[in-house]
C-alpha cells in the first residue's frame, strides 16, 4: 500500500523523526483501547497512564493497595524496557477517583519504590471516573537517552 507520494505507509508507520515511534514491550498489558502504551521522543518516553492490570492475566489487581503499586510497576516495567529507571523520571500524573483514600495508598507506594527519593515532580488529580472504573492511574515521562551523545563545547588541550 502506498501514500501519495509513492512511499509505503507501512515504512512511513515504523520511521519517524528524531527518534519517534511507538513502544509496546511483550511482558506487559494489553491496551483497553486504540492506544499505545508508550511513546519515545527523542531522549524521552512517554507511558500512557497505567492502572493496577496484572500483566499476566489482563485483570485488575484485587485490594486497593496492591492495585495501586501494580500501576506504578506497569509504568516501571515500560520504562525499564527502554533503559530507564525510576531515577530517570521526570514527571509523574496520577488520577485518582477518590484524594482522601488513595492519595496516601499512592504516596506510600510511591515512596516504597523511588526509596529515600529525589523523587520526580508528581501532579495528583481527583477526577470522577476512570476506565473500568478504577481507582487509580499513573503516567510518567522519563528521561532515556537513544545513545550517547558527544560532549559540545569540549575544551581542547593545546601542546
Amino acid at each position: 500500500m502506498t501514500n501519495a507520494r509513492g512511499r509505503s505507509k507501512r515504512r512511513l508507520a515504523k520511521s519517524r523523526p528524531h527518534g519517534m515511534g511507538k513502544r509496546a514491550p511483550p511482558s506487559t498489558i494489553k491496551p483497553t483501547g486504540p492506544w499505545g502504551l508508550a511513546a519515545r521522543a527523542g531522549d524521552f518516553i512517554y507511558i500512557a497512564g497505567m492502572r493496577g492490570i496484572d500483566p499476566a492475566t489482563d485483570t485488575l489487581v484485587q485490594g486497593a493497595e496492591a492495585r495501586i503499586r501494580q500501576a506504578f510497576l506497569n509504568m516501571k516495567l515500560i520504562a525499564e524496557s527502554e533503559g530507564a529507571t525510576l531515577g530517570d523520571c521526570v514527571r509523574v500524573v496520577v488520577y485518582t477517583t477518590d484524594m482522601d483514600r488513595f492519595r496516601p495508598l499512592a504516596n506510600k507506594v510511591q515512596e516504597e519504590l523511588w526509596g529515600m527519593g529525589p523523587y520526580p515532580p508528581r501532579t495528583i488529580v481527583e477526577v470522577r471516573r476512570l476506565n473500568q472504573d478504577d481507582i487509580l492511574e499513573v503516567e510518567g515521562t522519563f528521561f532515556a537517552p537513544a545513545r550517547r551523545r558527544p560532549a559540545r563545547n569540549r575544551a581542547v588541550a593545546l601542546p
